[in-house]
C-alpha cells in the first residue's frame, strides 16, 4: 500500500490539500460489516472547485467525514495539507478541524438565539482567538458572503439563502486551508440554491479549495472537477470544462421579490 509522507510547509503550492491512498472504511451493522468505502486513491489540490456526487450508500458521505476528520479510516492513508490524520486521535483531530476545514451543511445548524455575528465568531472562541480579533474576523466574513449590514440579525430574521450564507461566513472564519460542503442547496428553492452556488465559485476564484458533496448533477456542474462514487469506489474522475456560469444564469433570470444580501464585489 502507497504511504503518505508528510509534507513540510515549505513544499511547492502544487501539493495536494487532500491525499487519500488506499482508503477503506468499515461498519458493524446488524451483525454484519458493511464496506462504506473500498481502496480509495485520490488527490485534491489547492483551489479547486470539486463535487463529489453519487447515490444514497455509494460512500460520498463517508468520504467527507474521513477527509473532514469526522472519523478516521479502517485501512489507508488520508492527509490533510501534507499531514497524515489516519491514526490521530479525537482530540489531534479536533484541532484539525478547527484550523484548516470549514463545514457548511444542508440545514444551516445555526444557533437560534444568537445573531449573525455571534454565529460566525463561535468557532473562534473553541480556536483560542484573540477576544479582540474575533468581531473584526466575523464582521469580514459576513461582508464576503454579502451580509455585512445583518450582524445583528438573528436567524429567525433572515430567509432560508442568508442563514446559509451566514454558515459560510462561518466555516471561512479560521481561514480554512478547505472548505466542506454537505448538500448545501438540499433545502434551498432554486433560485437561492443558485444564488449559493455562484458564491461558492466566487470565493474558490478568491482561491478557496471547495469540496461539496452531492446527489444533484446541476450543482455538480458547477464545480471544475466532478469525483462519482459508486458502491463505496470512486468510479469516475473527470474535469469539467465549461463549469455553469451562475452569475450569468443568475442576471438572466426576473428581478428576485427578496435580496438574498447586498452586493459582493
Amino acid at each position: 500500500m502507497a504511504e503518505i509522507q508528510t509534507i513540510p510547509p515549505a513544499a511547492a503550492a502544487d501539493r495536494p490539500v487532500i491525499a487519500c491512498r488506499d482508503v477503506a472504511k468499515t461498519y458493524a451493522m446488524g451483525g454484519g460489516v458493511v464496506q462504506a468505502l473500498r481502496g480509495v486513491s485520490l488527490d485534491i489540490f489547492a483551489g479547486e472547485f470539486v463535487a463529489v456526487m453519487g447515490p444514497s450508500g455509494s460512500g460520498k458521505s463517508t468520504l467527507m467525514n474521513l477527509v473532514g476528520c469526522l472519523d478516521t479510516p479502517s485501512a489507508g492513508r488520508v492527509a490533510i495539507d501534507g499531514e497524515d490524520v489516519s491514526d490521530l486521535s479525537p482530540d489531534q483531530l479536533s484541532d484539525i478541524r478547527s484550523r484548516r476545514i470549514g463545514f457548511v451543511f444542508q440545514q444551516f445548524n445555526l444557533l437560534r438565539r444568537t445573531s449573525a455575528l455571534e454565529n460566525v465568531m463561535m468557532p473562534l472562541m473553541y480556536a483560542r482567538r484573540p477576544v479582540t480579533d474575533r468581531a473584526e474576523r466575523a464582521k469580514r466574513c459576513l461582508g464576503m458572503v454579502g451580509l455585512g449590514s445583518r450582524t445583528d440579525h438573528f436567524p429567525s430574521q433572515l430567509s432560508g439563502g442568508q442563514q446559509q450564507r451566514v454558515a459560510i461566513a462561518r466555516a471561512l472564519v479560521n481561514d480554512p486551508t478547505l472548505l466542506l460542503a454537505d448538500e448545501p442547496t438540499g433545502a434551498l428553492d432554486t433560485r437561492t440554491g443558485m444564488e449559493i452556488l455562484e458564491l461558492f465559485q466566487r470565493l474558490n476564484r478568491q482561491g478557496i479549495t471547495i469540496v461539496v458533496v452531492t446527489h444533484d448533477p446541476e450543482v455538480a456542474a458547477a464545480a471544475s472537477r466532478v469525483l462519482t462514487f459508486r458502491d463505496g469506489r470512486l468510479v469516475s474522475d473527470r474535469r469539467n470544462a465549461s463549469p455553469r456560469d451562475l452569475a450569468a444564469e443568475l442576471a438572466a433570470l426576473p428581478p428576485a421579490n427578496d435580496e438574498a444580501g447586498e452586493a459582493v464585489a
